[in-house]
C-alpha cells in the first residue's frame, strides 16, 4: 500500500469522523503548544543570561576581581562571615595590576549606587543605578553612546561632573528637550549631561537604561564606603585567549599589593564570565530536560487517547477490513494503513500546536518581560514527536485489524 494512498485515506477518514478526530487532537495540540512555549522560554532566557546579561553583569572575555564571588550559592553564614572580614578593593590595587600584566589589556574600575536624580526644574527620579567607572570601563563593557559623547579619559582622571544619562533617565528627566548639556543633580551634587546610551532593553521588569556613568572618582564617589575604594576591577585582554595568563599576573599582583604570605589564602575573588554564569549552565540543562519531559505527558494522554480512537475505529471497520483482506491486501498492507492514519492524525494535530505554540512564544516575547527565542529545530523536533506520538499509539490498534479473520470480517455485523 502506498504512503500517500494511506495518507489520502486517512484524510478522508478524519473528515468523515470530525467529532473523533477533535478529541484526538486535543492532546497532542495541547502537548505540542506548551512544549513550544516552555522551550522557547527557556531557550529566550538562555540566550539573554548568556549573551546580554553576561555582557551587562561581568563583560564577555574579562577577568573581575571582587571583594566577595559575584554569584553566591550554597554558601554557609561562617563563610560569608570570612567574605565581610576582606579588605575592600582600593585604586592602588587597579593600578598594581595594571603594572603587573604580561599581557595587553585594558583594566578598568567600577562602583555603583542607586539614588535620586533631578533635573534643574524639579523632574526627578528615584532608585537611578548611578555607576562610576573609570574610562576604560566605556570601551570594556562595549557601551555605545547613541547622543552627544563619552566622557574623556582626562575627565575621569580628573574627576569632573560629567554624566552619561540611559535613556530612561534623559527621557524621564528631559521628556520635551535635549538632555546634552543640561545640569542634572545626583543627591544635590551637580553634574552636567554631556550623552546618551544606546538603550539596553530590560529582563523580567528590570530596566537597564535606568542608569547614570559618572567619572569612578568624581563627587558621587562621597556616597561610597570609604575614599579611594572600588567594587570591582575590571581586566580585558587584547586576545582572549590570553585570560588565563591575565588571571593569573592578576592573582599574583594583588598578592604582592596585598602582603599575603604564600601559605594564606588569597582575601579577594578573581572570576571569569564562565566561572560566574556555570551556575545558569546547570540550571538550564535541568530546565530544558524536566519540563519538556513534564510537557511531554500531554502527548503521553493525547496518545492514549488516539489509541482508544483508533480501537474504536478498528471495530467498526471491521467489514471494510474484511473486503479489503478479500480482495488481496496483505497484513502488511493493513497495518500500514493504521499507522498512516495514526500518524497522519497526530501529525495534523503537531502542526496545528506548532502553529499556535510559535503564536504563544511571540505573545509571551511582546506582551510580557519574559525573554522567548522560536527555535526552528525545536518547532521540528516538536512536530515530529507528535508524529512519533501518533505511531506509536497505532501500532496496537494496527496490529490487531492486522490478525482479524477475514471469513468473521466480512460476516461482522
Amino acid at each position: 500500500m502506498r504512503v500517500r494512498e494511506g495518507v489520502r485515506l486517512a484524510l478522508l477518514q478524519l473528515w468523515q469522523e470530525k467529532l473523533k478526530s477533535v478529541f484526538g487532537l486535543l492532546g497532542v495540540i495541547i502537548g505540542v503548544i506548551f512544549l513550544i512555549t516552555v522551550v522557547s522560554v527557556v531557550e529566550g532566557m538562555d540566550r539573554y543570561v548568556t549573551e546580554d546579561l553576561a555582557s551587562e553583569l561581568f563583560g564577555i572575555g574579562t577577568v573581575q576581581v571582587r571583594r566577595v564571588p559575584q554569584v553566591q550559592i550554597n554558601t554557609d553564614p561562617a563563610e560569608r562571615r570570612a567574605w565581610r572580614r576582606r579588605p575592600r578593593l582600593t585604586l592602588d590595587d587597579a593600578e598594581a595590576i595594571r603594572d603587573g600584566l604580561s599581557v595587553p589589556a585594558l583594566v578598568g574600575v567600577e562602583s555603583g549606587f542607586s539614588g535620586e536624580v533631578r533635573a534643574p526644574r524639579g523632574a526627578g527620579l528615584d532608585n537611578v543605578r548611578v555607576r562610576l567607572v573609570s574610562h576604560e570601563i566605556l570601551e570594556i563593557r562595549d557601551w555605545v553612546v547613541a547622543e552627544g559623547r563619552a566622557f574623556s579619559p582626562q575627565e575621569a582622571e580628573r574627576g569632573l561632573p560629567v554624566a552619561i544619562l540611559g535613556t530612561r533617565v534623559a527621557e524621564e528627566l528631559f521628556p520635551a528637550g535635549d538632555p546634552l548639556g543640561q545640569r542634572i543633580h545626583i543627591r544635590n551634587f551637580p553634574y552636567r549631561a554631556v550623552g546618551v546610551l544606546e538603550e539596553q532593553g530590560s529582563l523580567l521588569g528590570q530596566s537597564f537604561d535606568n542608569v547614570l556613568i559618572v567619572p569612578a572618582v568624581s563627587p558621587a564617589a562621597r556616597f561610597l564606603s570609604r575614599p579611594g575604594t572600588v567594587t570591582g576591577i575590571v581586566i580585558k585582554t587584547a586576545d582572549p585567549d590570553q585570560i588565563g595568563a591575565a588571571l593569573m599576573d592578576a592573582e599574583a599582583a594583588l598578592r604582592v599589593q596585598r602582603r599575603l604570605r604564600p601559605a594564606e589564602p588569597n582575601n579577594f575573588t578573581l572570576e571569569t564570565a564562565d566561572d560566574s554564569l556555570a551556575f545558569w549552565d546547570r540550571i538550564s540543562t535541568v530546565l530544558m530536560i524536566a519540563l519538556p519531559g513534564l510537557v511531554g505527558i500531554s502527548l503521553v494522554v493525547g496518545g492514549i487517547v488516539i489509541m482508544n480512537i483508533m480501537l474504536v475505529s478498528v471495530v467498526e471497520r471491521t467489514r471494510e477490513v474484511g473486503i479489503r483482506m478479500a480482495l488481496g491486501a496483505r497484513r502488511e498492507d493493513i497495518v500500514t494503513q493504521f499507522l498512516v492514519e495514526a500518524a497522519t492524525l497526530s501529525g495534523s494535530g503537531a502542526v496545528l500546536g506548532a502553529a499556535v505554540g510559535v503564536g504563544v512564544a511571540a505573545v509571551v516575547r511582546t506582551a510580557t518581560p519574559l525573554p522567548a527565542a522560536i527555535a526552528a529545530q525545536w518547532v521540528v523536533l516538536a512536530v515530529l514527536v507528535g508524529v512519533a506520538v501518533g505511531v506509536a499509539a497505532g501500532v496496537y490498534p494496527a496490529l490487531r485489524a492486522s490478525r482479524m479473520d477475514p471469513v468473521e470480517a466480512l460476516s461482522y455485523e
